[in-house]
């Protein structure tokens, strides 16, 4: 929920002091928590992570400042990839280090740069007041002794930027975007944390029996494709069709692809016969891989492939509309960080209801679709639904509304 605060104070003071605010906290917070010896004392340490966690909103309104027209889709697709970069390096160097200290130099490298090299995103535009003659007309006491005049008979002063209400913030466009938003995240949601599960229970179960090596090479693989898409693929196809357009066409490849999965485990069962537990087709001698296993392998990659196309398109095209919402950039750390707070809730809820639903359909000998199917019908049931919705946003959000922000004059207001 803090999410939203920090947002909104970036609005205000900057993006720069937030964001090492934010790093110093987490290196903080991950050091108590390596150092913890209870499990309320880890606890504490993990909520005040969670209290200092407002960066990735607040960088996404980086990115949008200091992007154009012209790279601003390519710079959303690097934010979405170092976000997966990070996600498995990090988890890579945990695992194999499991040193709370090794693990917050990397905290500490960003925490350094942010302080020594980068520079406020946030510009505060002057504003131009005219002059003496006015002035000293309204304000005859201001007209010698504060005010100083040249040839131009002009005076700047730094505008500060006018926040608007939630409100005013919350317009129907801007709703339309944000519920979307979440439906199609908790379909993602439930279908990420749905895969491994689904891939690694036994065949009876309506799974796939895969090894934890067969799920990890089916991941990697999504992830090296992903890494094509986000970096080429994606800012050629934003600039030819629009993020709204890319928005819905992710979710109509997602869609069938939600449907399909489940069904691997009708070709996977066939490869062994429930009397026999011997192989219905054997492997010739100069196949290491059984004909059945191969079309497993080739139809499930496809598959694969596919949501990942689908997951790119989606999540780095409603990243870049939201930044579009925002009418000035003074507004962006509200629009990202009311993105990012339905983007939490969706992980949080997606994987408890991809669990129990699981859990609930294997155990009972329903028919389709309240078989092992369920939990992906439901995936690609809430991927229609924000399809559906999708179609109510107007063509405007695929320009960026903060490109043509300009702070008012003060004349307007003498």
């Amino acid at each position: 929920m803090t999410i939203m605060y920090w947002s909104r104070l970036s609005d205000c003071i900057g993006r720069r002091p937030v964001l090492i605010i934010g790093l110093f906290g987490y290196l903080v917070s991950s050091l108590m928590f390596g150092i913890s010896r209870s499990f309320y004392w880890a606890l504490f340490a993990r909520c005040i992570n969670g209290l200092l966690a407002g960066n990735v909103a607040v960088i996404k309104s980086v990115f949008a400042e200091i992007s154009d027209d012209t790279n601003r889709p390519r710079m959303m697709s690097l934010l979405s990839l170092m976000w997966n970069v990070g996600s498995v390096s990090g988890a890579a160097i945990g695992g194999i280090f499991a040193d709370p200290a090794i693990g917050s130099s990397v905290t500490v490298f960003g925490l350094v740069m942010s302080i020594f090299k980068m520079e406020e995103a946030l510009e505060r535009k002057p504003a131009s007041r005219t002059m003496e003659s006015r002035t000293s007309h309204t304000f005859p006491a201001l007209s010698t002794s504060t005010l100083s005049t040249n040839s131009t008979d002009m005076v700047v002063e730094h505008a500060q930027p006018v926040q608007r209400s939630m409100r005013e913030l919350l317009t129907p466009t801007v709703v339309r975007v944000m519920a979307t938003n979440v439906v199609m995240g908790l379909g993602v949601a439930m279908s990420d944390q749905a895969y491994p599960v689904f891939a690694a229970s036994d065949l009876s179960d309506g799974g796939l029996g895969f090894a934890a090596r067969g799920i990890g090479v089916s991941l990697a693989i999504s992830g090296v494709a992903g890494m094509y898409l986000q970096l080429s693929a994606y800012p050629k196809l934003e600039r030819k069709y629009g993020a709204l357009d890319c928005y819905q066409h992710g979710q109509m490849i997602l869609i069938p692809v939600y449907l399909a999965i489940p069904l691997l485990s009708l070709l996977a069962s066939s490869k062994v016969s429930i009397d026999t537990n011997t192989p219905v087709l054997p492997s010739p001698s100069w196949m290491p891989f059984a004909l059945h296993t191969c079309a497993l392998w080739l139809l499930l990659v496809m598959l694969l492939l596919a949501r990942t196309t689908g997951t790119v398109l989606v999540f780095t095209s409603i990243n870049l509309l939201t930044v579009n919402l925002a009418p000035s950039k003074s507004e962006l750390g509200f629009m990202n960080g009311t993105q990012q707070l339905a983007m939490t809730t969706t992980r949080i809820a997606g994987p408890i209801m991809a669990g129990v639903i699981w859990t609930w359909s294997i155990k009972h000998s329903f028919s389709y679709p309240f078989n092992s199917h369920m939990v992906w019908v439901l995936c690609a049931a809430l991927t229609a639904l924000s399809l559906r919705m999708s179609h109510k946003i107007p063509e405007s959000v695929n320009t960026f509304a903060a490109g043509n922000d300009k702070y008012e004059s003060d004349d307007d207001d003498v």
